[in-house]
C-alpha cells in the first residue's frame, strides 16, 4: 500500500510532539469568574442547578475571588441579588447596592484584581425584565438612563470595567457618555453585543432570581437563528464606544464567535453560560462523561473559535488543572 509523503500521525505519537504543534493553548489569563453577590454575612447558599457555585455574601465573595486570583485568574464578573426589587430597579444604582458594596470590598482587598460588573436591571426589577415596563412592553429609550446610572454607580464604587447585558438599543453610547462626562473616560465597556434569547440561561435565572414574571425576552435578545444580525449588533456597539464585545452563550454559537473574530478587530469575549456548565456537571454526576476532560475540551473549543477571554463557572477548576 502506498502512503502519502506526509503522515499526520508522525507528530501525534508522543506528548512532547503533541505539545510542540498544539495550535490552541488555554491559560488562566483567558478566564473571567462570574460571582453572585448577596446580602448578609457568612452566607454561602449552594445553587442547586449549578453544583459548586454559590450565592455569596461580600465576605465570602472576597475569599472566593482571592482563591481565583491566587490561581492566576485575572478577573471576576459580579452579579447582584438585591434585598428589594421595584419597577425602577433602584437597588441597581444605589450607592449601597450589593454590587457596589462587593466592588468596594474587592478593590480594597485585591487592588490588582480586575472587577467587571454586569450592568442590567432584571435582578432589580420586580417584574424580572431588563427594562422599564409599560403595560407588557419594554420601553427601550426610558431604560437607557437607568442603565447609565447603574454603570456610573459601579464605576464610582471602583469597577475596572462595566458590562451591559440588557440588549437595549443605544445603551453602550448612553453609558459611554455618562462615564466620559463624569471623569471615567478610562473605564472600558465590555458589551454583551451578541446576546441570544437562549434556553441555556435557566440555572442563572434561578441563581440570580431574575426570571421574568410574564412573557419572555425575545423582543430584545437575539433570535438564535440569526448570524448576520450579530454582526450588525456588534458593529453598532463598536460605533457607540464598546471596547470588548461578547457572544453569549458560547457553545451553541461557536460559529458566531468565529465569524466575529475574523471580521471584527476588537477583543472578543464569550460566556460559557450556566446551562452549558450544568449539563456537563449533570452528565459527570451520572457517570456518563469524564467531567474534567469535557470541561477542558469545551473551554479549548471556545478559545479555538476565536474568544480572547472566556467567562466561565469552570474558571477555578480549569485553573487548577492548568496549574497541575
Amino acid at each position: 500500500m502506498l502512503f502519502p509523503e506526509y503522515r499526520p500521525r508522525r507528530l501525534r505519537q508522543n506528548e512532547a510532539f503533541r505539545r510542540m504543534i498544539r495550535e490552541t493553548t488555554l491559560s488562566t489569563d483567558d478566564f473571567i469568574l462570574p460571582l453572585f453577590a448577596i446580602g448578609g454575612k457568612e452566607v454561602k447558599n449552594p445553587i442547586e442547578s449549578m453544583p459548586g457555585q454559590y450565592q455569596l455574601s461580600v465576605d465570602n465573595l472576597v475569599e472566593t475571588a482571592r482563591e481565583a486570583f491566587n490561581l492566576g485568574i485575572p478577573a471576576v464578573m459580579l452579579f447582584g441579588i438585591p434585598d428589594k426589587k421595584d419597577p425602577l430597579a433602584t437597588s441597581a444604582y444605589a450607592n449601597d447596592g450589593i454590587v457596589q458594596r462587593a466592588t468596594r470590598a474587592l478593590k480594597k482587598k485585591m487592588p490588582d484584581l480586575v472587577v467587571i460588573t454586569d450592568v442590567c436591571l432584571c435582578q432589580y426589577m420586580d417584574h424580572g425584565h431588563c427594562g422599564i415596563v409599560e403595560g407588557h412592553t419594554i420601553n427601550n429609550d426610558a431604560t437607557l438612563d437607568l442603565l447609565a446610572r447603574t454603570a456610573l454607580s459601579h464605576a464610582k464604587a471602583g469597577a475596572d470595567m462595566v458590562a451591559p447585558s440588557d440588549m437595549m438599543d443605544g445603551r453602550v453610547g448612553e453609558i459611554r457618555n455618562a462615564l466620559d462626562e463624569n471623569d471615567f473616560s478610562n473605564t472600558p465597556i465590555m458589551s454583551y453585543a451578541a446576546k441570544y434569547c437562549s434556553s441555556y440561561y435557566g440555572p442563572f435565572r434561578s441563581a440570580a432570581h431574575s426570571a421574568p414574571k410574564f412573557g419572555d425576552r425575545r423582543t430584545y435578545q437575539m433570535d438564535p437563528a440569526n448570524s448576520l444580525e450579530a454582526l450588525r449588533e456588534v458593529t453598532l456597539d463598536i460605533e457607540e464606544g464598546a471596547d470588548i464585545i461578547m457572544v453569549k452563550p458560547a457553545l451553541p454559537y461557536l460559529d458566531i464567535i468565529y465569524r466575529i473574530r475574523t471580521e471584527i478587530n476588537l477583543p472578543v469575549a464569550a460566556y460559557n453560560v450556566s446551562g452549558e456548565y450544568a449539563m456537563i456537571k449533570a452528565a459527570e454526576k451520572m457517570g456518563w462523561i469524564d467531567g474534567k476532560k469535557v470541561m477542558m475540551e469545551t473551554l479549548t473549543s471556545i478559545k479555538r473559535a476565536g474568544a480572547d477571554m472566556i467567562l466561565t463557572y469552570f474558571a477555578v477548576d480549569a485553573a487548577k488543572e492548568l496549574n497541575g
